[in-house]
């Protein structure tokens, strides 16, 4: 991303300031919100390596995929708790606009915040 880019998690803040600081290994999510919207902004910058990362070794995939041809356009965290975010995240394809609508579960593990999976139901 461009210096003082605006944060694609829609923070307000720049990407250096936000989420980036997360990627680099400058700073941990201090909360699940704040994993999530870096992992959300993860997906928009094509950083694999974090979204790995930040998954559970439990529930991570051999590898992650980001969706190609998928620009990331938009985030809305709709409500959240202490271990659980639902949020829409908005894209758009070569189909067109669409998005993705998620109540997700999150986890301490060796005091870190991960990702363990959507929450079913």
């Amino acid at each position: 991303m461009e210096p003082g880019a605006d944060c694609p998690c829609a923070s307000g803040l720049s990407y250096t300031d936000c989420c980036g600081r997360l990627h680099v290994g400058l700073a941990e999510a201090a909360t699940a919100e704040q994993l999530m919207r870096s992992r959300y902004s993860a997906f928009a910058v094509g950083d694999t390596a974090y979204l790995e990362d930040t998954w559970h070794p439990s529930t991570r995939p051999a590898s992650v995929e980001l969706g190609e041809g998928l620009t990331w356009i938009g985030l809305q965290v709709v409500d959240f708790s202490d271990d659980q975010v639902e949020f829409v995240a908005r894209f758009r394809g070569p189909a067109g606009r669409g998005f993705v609508r998620e109540r997700s579960q999150f986890v301490q593990h060796d005091g870190r915040w991960l990702y363990l999976a959507p929450v079913e139901g």
